[in-house]
């Protein structure tokens, strides 16, 4: 399947699962203390920090049960119990995390999301957080057999793939795919625009190359206009760009980057249908560059 299996090396991060109440519909680990980073800002190793992300059905039993067994890892938001933790866990990107705990000998922090919204997000890129997490090699720990949610997951790899190639050249090599795939997440990153670390995308994907190949292959190889040389570790691309062309890869892109771009393009006053704005997109030269724009709004 187009998620990565878990593979031994993942024991360690199992281990720190069995600290948590194990009603999860997905638990993942990501970031540098998962996945080598290049680069001097790399932390990778055996201090650095453990992050995770636990989606759950119910949000208010979860957490009701999590205070029982982890009371001390919450805020003072703990004395307002879980429905209260619940209800805050829904604003922004609809995730609560619990930061700077000590587990196992390491330091972890986890967020927790329900499934709905993870489902949301994956299919329409509602705030891309999770999703664009979820766009770069992770280590799945725990997953049930939620055939929606195992839907979603591969809906946010091929929306990821088809806005990488609108904004990509007619012609480009797989690791220029990657990168475009991992800066999705950071183009609104206000860290990013005024380059904390520019290089923060290439020491993602460089040392990684493996791990996305092995996230999208099946993606690659289903698509008609890739020659996926998997064996050469090869891809050789040739997209179309003509007006129809990338019309149709508009009309495929998650409902709220849709949004985003007709909002960009739409003057106010202008009651046309998003079908009609796309339309006029796919026809303007700087078609990638809208589709970047609405990424970053």
């Amino acid at each position: 399947m187009a998620l990565p299996a878990l593979s031994s090396s993942a024991m360690k991060f199992r281990r720190v699962l069995a600290h948590f109440p194990q009603e999860l519909s997905l638990a993942f680990a990501y970031g540098s203390g998962v996945f080598r980073q290049a680069g001097a800002s790399a932390e990778h190793g055996e201090t650095s920090m453990l992050d995770f992300v636990f989606a759950v059905d119910d949000a208010v039993t979860w957490h009701m049960m999590n205070l029982l067994k982890n009371r001390s890892h919450y805020s003072f938001l703990k004395f307002f119990g879980p429905k209260k933790i619940s209800a805050i866990q829904r604003y922004g990107a609809g995730i609560y995390y619990n930061t700077l705990v000590p587990c196992n000998g390491r330091m972890i922090k986890y967020g927790v999301i329900s499934t709905d919204a993870l489902i949301e997000d994956l299919f329409h890129w509602k705030t891309l957080y999770v999703a664009g997490r979820l766009q770069k090699p992770v280590k799945i720990l725990a997953q049930n057999e939620n055939s929606r949610l195992q839907a979603a997951l591969v809906s946010n790899l091929k929306s990821a793939v088809t806005a990488a190639f609108l904004m990509l050249p007619e012609s480009f090599s797989e690791e220029d795919l990657y990168m475009q795939i991992a800066g999705l997440s950071y183009s609104g990153d206000f860290r990013m625009i005024i380059g904390e670390d520019k290089s923060k995308v290439q020491n993602i994907v460089k040392p990684n190359v493996g791990h996305f190949q092995k996230l999208y292959s099946t993606i690659l190889q289903d698509c008609p206009q890739v020659v996926y040389k998997h064996h050469l570790g090869r891809l050789e691309a040739s997209i179309d760009k003509s007006p129809e062309g990338q019309f149709t890869q508009l009309m495929a892109l998650p409902k709220t980057l849709q949004q985003k771009i007709t909002a960009l393009v739409n003057p106010p006053g202008k009651n046309r249908d998003v079908e009609e704005i796309l339309l006029q997109v796919a026809h303007d030269p700087d078609c990638g560059f809208v589709v970047h724009q609405g990424r970053s709004g």
